[in-house]
């Protein structure tokens, strides 16, 4: 059976392992004003920085609808199978629910609810990947998969409150206190939904730190593979972790940007360390 990786936009897979591993990926729409951007094709991280900062208003996203996704599916259809497409959180955008409607189009079209986002999903579609190469079944793989998915551990350590509160995340006084504190919150997916977890209070360099042993801490990783992902560099604190978390003893340590989705709200210098917990 010849079985198709599809993903949201948001997933944040490296290009180089989209193209090795011929995965698909349906975007998410971004709009600057009124211009229509389509995540991962024509629209990065940066614009949307730089889109805040020219006209203090945030970027907006809208889901995949349900004859976009009839559409992608049909058309995948007819090179391969089978279909399992990994969502966002069906928690936090109704892409996933919308996938769900089409996919019932179809035979051996099946959406998975990630319950996370970013390279949480991410992990999750090359977990898949894995159990292909291992000549697991469909089905097999499926239910793998979905047990899998409460074993994500994806969190984020922000550097600024300032998009969340943009995008009605977050109070203006939250704001005010984590400015005048120096808070960097971290938001963390529990039951496919952002909660804030911890804070640290610092600068973010030293923060970052103490946010990755906290985590490895907590929460004991399976270690095939982790990811460092970021909506921007920060420098050297990117460098260290990717060390730190090698030396740990991951088989695989992989970094990515964030896209345009994920970046809307997260803001620059946004960075979190994800892996399947043991």
């Amino acid at each position: 059976m010849k079985i198709c990786i599809s993903c949201d936009s948001t997933c944040d897979i490296p290009k180089d392992l989209v193209e090795k591993y011929d995965i698909h990926l349906m975007p998410i729409t971004v709009m600057l004003g009124s211009e229509e951007h389509h995540d991962g094709i024509d629209i990065t991280a940066e614009d949307v920085f730089k889109y805040v900062e020219k006209t203090n208003e945030l970027a907006k996203t809208s889901a995949v609808n349900v004859y976009e996704y009839s559409e992608y599916f049909k058309k995948l259809k007819e090179k391969y199978d089978a279909i399992i497409h990994f969502s966002l959180s069906f928690a936090i955008l109704s892409t996933g629910n919308n996938a769900k409607i089409a996919s019932k189009e179809y035979e051996n079209v099946y959406v998975i609810d990630t319950k996370s986002l970013s390279s949480g999903s991410g992990l999750l579609a090359l977990s898949c990947i894995d159990k292909i190469k291992e000549g697991k079944d469909i089905k097999t793989i499926i239910k793998e998969i979905e047990q899998e998915t409460n074993k994500v551990q994806a969190s984020f350590l922000l550097n600024t409150l300032r998009f969340l509160h943009k995008g009605g995340r977050c109070s203006s006084i939250a704001l005010l206190g984590a400015n005048f504190l120096k808070i960097k919150p971290r938001i963390s997916l529990v039951d496919g939904k952002m909660q804030v977890t911890k804070k640290y209070m610092g600068n973010i360099e030293n923060a970052l730190l103490k946010y990755c042993d906290d985590l490895l801490e907590e929460v004991k990783p399976n270690l095939k593979r982790v990811f460092v992902t970021y909506s921007s560099p920060v420098e050297p604190t990117r460098t260290i972790l990717l060390k730190k978390l090698k030396d740990y003893g991951f088989d695989e340590v992989l970094e990515s940007s964030a896209c345009a989705t994920i970046s809307t709200h997260c803001g620059p210098k946004t960075l979190g360390v994800l892996y399947i917990a043991k």
